[in-house]
């Protein structure tokens, strides 16, 4: 399934608004946390930031998604601000837009059940793995590795065949 765009009300870490077509070629994880989500400062977080730090940046992309959905007077975008800087989180940051609902919008167009969720996305867009709560950093690793190599993969095939389709698990498109 293609990933739907992000919807989002402001961006920090970031000089300019960024779309899911600015990471077209890379692997893309999207970390959707809550500041005041235990299970997102103790694990999801420090996942990402870990993704961030040992994969190379014009291969794998890191955002952080801030999904309110809950005690929204606590989580402002000055909260945000001052969280971001006291963890050092230096990966692009998205404040989802609030929805008409009581989910933000990105949360719901992706179907996520709280935080902290974690979304890959291939190196064209599509929506490889979702997991909600505490995922492992080997799992994880794992899943990019394999993304990583199937890219690899299907450029080393292409110099062999001199095709410039792509292959994947659900078949090949031209």
């Amino acid at each position: 399934m293609q990933a739907p765009e992000l919807q989002v009300s402001e961006w920090f870490n970031t000089d300019r608004n960024l779309k899911l077509s600015d990471f077209h070629g890379k692997v893309v994880l999207i970390e959707a946390f809550q500041m005041l989500c235990p299970g997102c400062v103790v694990h999801g977080i420090p996942l990402a930031q870990e993704v961030h730090r040992h994969f190379p940046g014009d291969q794998v992309a890191v955002i952080g998604l801030h999904t309110v959905f809950e005690h929204h007077e606590a989580m402002t975008p000055v909260s945000l601000k001052a969280f971001l800087h006291e963890y050092r989180i230096t990966f692009p940051v998205a404040v989802d837009k609030q929805g008409a609902g009581p989910l933000p919008e990105t949360m719901a167009a992706y179907g996520m059940h709280g935080t902290p969720s974690l979304v890959l996305l291939d190196q064209s867009g599509r929506i490889t793995a979702h997991h909600f709560g505490q995922v492992s950093e080997l799992q994880v690793g794992a899943e990019i590795g394999s993304l990583l190599a199937g890219k690899a993969a299907a450029t080393a095939e292409d110099q062999l065949t001199g095709s410039s389709g792509r292959c994947g698990d659900s078949g090949c498109n031209a």
